[in-house]
């Protein structure tokens, strides 16, 4: 394991900042938040008003002096006070003052796969904010392959799909460490801004990427296959006239005009495979790929790759919450290192 799993039992509470949601786990209490990484704030004044799910709604729906902010962005902390603002209020008092009881409080976070050193340094800034006297940063790809289960301490290759909001994620693990990844900037935000934008195009209709939901359902049943629902209606507003108009939307279409965001996850998977030694390539042909993050439930994208690649796809349980359960488990010990102690002379 690239940190310390040693180190990783003395923390008392984990933090997966991500830039769709927030995840926050308590060492003997479990997961205490799952809230969209969304704060509203009056300019006026500089007070926070909401937070959340409740933040989330206000989104292209407040007046001018009220702005909502994303203080997260794939995965990087972009904004540190309106984070910590954010934390404190998601977490809440009682959890707080709980926490700051605790002697020397140590806190675990996951960061992208080669995060640069500002970015780590935002990270460690934001919890140290929050009190923590020390901060443990996890490779959110080792965190999530925890979370679901594979055996990553073994010496046999597990290979995991972290699809998220901004950027989609993939590697090769081996021994606790990550033998081969690629991050690609590719996530479910530019999904949905490919959709938003074939509709501008094709029917003259704007819509915001919160109201592609329709059309995800409608690509789902036989996934991203000519096979599936020929068409849905769409509600938007008329690009000339800014009057609502609803219009009946090909998703054959909508399918090709997803597909060039989808080529480039599939570059990244094809160039972690090259540089992966054959054994474990000849694991990974055998046991699969394993999807984790909130985009991987994107309807048909398991069928896609698994008919791209030629290898088994597989979507984790609840792949959403892999990474900061992979935390958890690490902070309560769950974890057992394999033993790669040299042997006597």
């Amino acid at each position: 394991m690239t940190v310390s799993l040693e180190n990783l039992r003395r923390c008392h509470f984990a933090v997966d900042l991500g830039a769709a949601r927030t995840r926050v786990y308590v060492k003997g209490a479990g997961l205490i938040v799952d809230q969209p990484s969304v704060a509203a704030v009056n300019t006026r004044s500089g007070a926070l008003i909401a937070v959340g799910e409740f933040a989330e709604q206000m989104t292209g729906r407040t007046p001018d002096y009220i702005r909502v902010v994303r203080p997260v962005s794939g995965g990087t902390v972009v904004d540190i006070e309106m984070a910590q603002r954010m934390l404190r209020h998601l977490i809440g008092d009682k959890i707080r003052r709980t926490l700051r009881r605790r002697p020397r409080l140590r806190a675990a976070a996951c960061t992208p796969h080669d995060a640069d050193p500002l970015a780590q340094r935002a990270t460690i800034e934001t919890l140290v904010g929050l009190g923590a006297r020390r901060v443990e940063l996890v490779d959110t790809l080792i965190a999530a392959a925890v979370g679901c289960g594979l055996p990553v301490e073994q010496p046999e290759a597990s290979m995991v799909m972290v699809c998220g909001a901004a950027a989609t994620q993939v590697a090769v693990l081996s021994l606790g460490s990550i033998v081969t990844a690629q991050r690609i900037p590719v996530g479910g935000e530019a999904v949905d801004h490919a959709i938003v934008q074939h509709l501008r195009h094709a029917y003259e209709l704007m819509l915001p990427s919160q109201a592609v939901r329709p059309l995800h359902l409608a690509l789902s049943g036989n996934g991203l296959t000519p096979r599936g629902p020929s068409s849905t209606e769409i509600h938007g507003r008329d690009v000339a006239t800014g009057l609502p108009r609803s219009v009946r939307v090909d998703t054959a279409a909508v399918r090709d005009a997803i597909q060039t965001p989808l080529t480039s996850v599939l570059d990244g998977i094809g160039r972690v495979l090259r540089e992966c030694p054959p054994d474990l390539v000849a694991d990974v042909a055998d046991r699969g790929l394993v999807m984790v993050g909130g985009s991987a439930l994107l309807p048909g994208l398991d069928k896609m790759l698994r008919e791209a690649t030629g290898i088994p796809v597989h979507i984790a349980e609840r792949p959403e919450l892999c990474a900061v359960q992979g935390l958890g488990d690490m902070l309560e010990g769950k974890i057992e290192p394999l033993s790669l102690a040299p042997l006597a002379a």
